[in-house]
């Protein structure tokens, strides 16, 4: 397969970036997309120029790092994997692919199409932890009585893995998706009750105060992302916090 690569190069974050195209051949519709990029920068080394700089970890769609926009889709054209699980066969011989980090301003580029998305980390830091009772006869946590189906929204929430494909899919560039996943996992558990006020105050303050916007309400950020984290948990989000604000 034979494929033209239009690829975001930024020096560092105070560069201003272009993209740059490579010629590649000899592609197996087999490859994932990061081993793709692993045949360019070989290529690019013998060449003597410097790789593509792109974040990647486990290659197994748990860790979120491969956060790649693809011809314009956060992790490309297919539905429910992340970038390093997306294979080439979604590609025809001769195409044209532009690939280029997903853009956010709280998403700032570090190096072409590595992003900082430390954002989602102190939205977490704000409030997605428990306090739990060490002393004493401390109850078992799987000998608490939880509902089925709330524990299955509850799990279903904790899917999410923090890549930010629901960030670069809106328009708004809003964190809501990713927070209301955070927030949803503890307030449909007993176990999150203590903090359920702060915890849902505290999380949103900190998602505005790094610069997402607001929901568009377009349902973008369901679709393209790899674990399909529902809206329903938005709903969630905006219900906890109207209440944390009264008692408040």
């Amino acid at each position: 397969m034979k494929l033209k690569l239009n690829i975001w190069r930024q020096e560092d974050a105070n560069a201003k970036g272009q993209f740059e195209s490579y010629d590649l051949d000899g592609i197996d519709g087999d490859m994932s997309f990061l081993e793709m990029l692993d045949v360019l920068n070989n290529n690019l080394v013998e060449q003597g120029v410097e790789p593509v700089e792109f974040d990647h970890d486990c290659r197994e769609g748990i860790c979120g790092m491969c956060s790649l926009q693809i011809n314009g889709e956060p992790h490309g054209p297919d539905r429910r994997v992340t970038t390093c699980q997306l294979h080439m066969r979604k590609f025809k011989d001769g195409d044209t692919i532009t690939i280029e980090p997903f853009r956010a301003k709280a998403f700032p580029v570090i190096k072409d199409l590595v992003v900082d998305r430390s954002a989602f980390d102190r939205i977490q830091h704000a409030g997605g932890y428990i306090s739990v009772n060490t002393s004493g006869n401390t109850q078992d946590a799987n000998s608490i009585p939880i509902e089925k189906e709330n524990a299955d929204m509850a799990f279903n929430a904790a899917t999410c893995i923090g890549c930010g494909a629901c960030v670069a899919a809106c328009k708004n560039a809003s964190a809501m998706l990713f927070t209301s996943a955070k927030v949803s996992q503890y307030a449909l558990l007993p176990q999150g009750e203590i903090e359920a006020t702060e915890r849902v105050l505290n999380m949103v303050e900190q998602m505005d105060k790094e610069g997402f916007g607001n929901c568009t309400n377009t349902g973008a950020c369901e679709i393209e992302c790899p674990k399909g984290i529902s809206l329903e948990n938005i709903a969630r989000l905006n219900r906890e916090y109207l209440s944390a604000s009264f008692k408040g």
